[in-house]
């Protein structure tokens, strides 16, 4: 059934994937957005993506091919200057579409943003060296952790699992003995759930 309707939903799609060392990461890929919008559509845009402010890499990919790529850039940096901790957060500009930009657009957009990435999702054009770009981004699991974690942790444990590398997890009375290398950000998070 094709629905009259601008969005028909404003859910996000979240994918895993691993980098060329192994490292798991989550990527989320959510709605676009529109200038002029009613605000209550802005205001569930935003909504939809207060979890941005926990990323690690806001990946911004604009329509290449666009009239005006320059305005939907700005819409979207106005949308994340209003969400919390998006200001900390590296950002990598894409121009998708290369394979539908004429040599004179697509030189005029790396001249003006020169450090944007022209891709092709449909031709694959470019993505192997944005691939890199982000992986470079990504954290690495560099802080040795041993702690022990109440058995509620579990949530915890399973990210620790999945994005750090486990050395040993010991399942005790008192709690899970863990330890492993994980990034700076999921230390944290361990240490404060730890109870030895």
């Amino acid at each position: 059934m094709v629905e009259n309707a601008l969005f028909a939903t404003l859910d996000t799609a979240v994918r895993r994937a691993k980098t060329h060392d192994g490292r798991a990461f989550a990527y989320v890929d959510t709605v676009g957005f529109v200038r002029r919008l009613p605000t209550q559509l802005v205001e569930a845009f935003k909504s939809t993506l207060e979890e941005v402010g926990e990323a690690d890499v806001i990946v911004h990919v604009v329509d290449g091919s666009h009239p005006d790529p320059f305005s939907q850039i700005d819409a979207v940096n106005d949308v994340l200057a209003d969400i919390e901790g998006t200001a900390s957060i590296p950002r990598i500009l894409v121009f998708n579409k290369a394979d539908q930009i004429d040599d004179a657009k697509r030189e005029r957009l790396a001249a003006l943003q020169p450090d944007a990435f022209i891709v092709s999702a449909y031709s694959g054009k470019g993505l192997d060296a944005l691939r890199d770009a982000v992986e470079e981004l990504l954290p690495v699991p560099h802080v040795h952790i041993n702690a022990l974690l109440p058995y509620t942790a579990g949530a915890l444990l399973s990210r620790v699992r999945e994005y750090g590398k486990v050395d040993s997890v010991e399942y005790r009375d008192d709690g899970v003995a863990l330890e492993a290398d994980v990034d700076s950000h999921l230390a944290a998070q361990i240490m404060e759930q730890s109870i030895a």
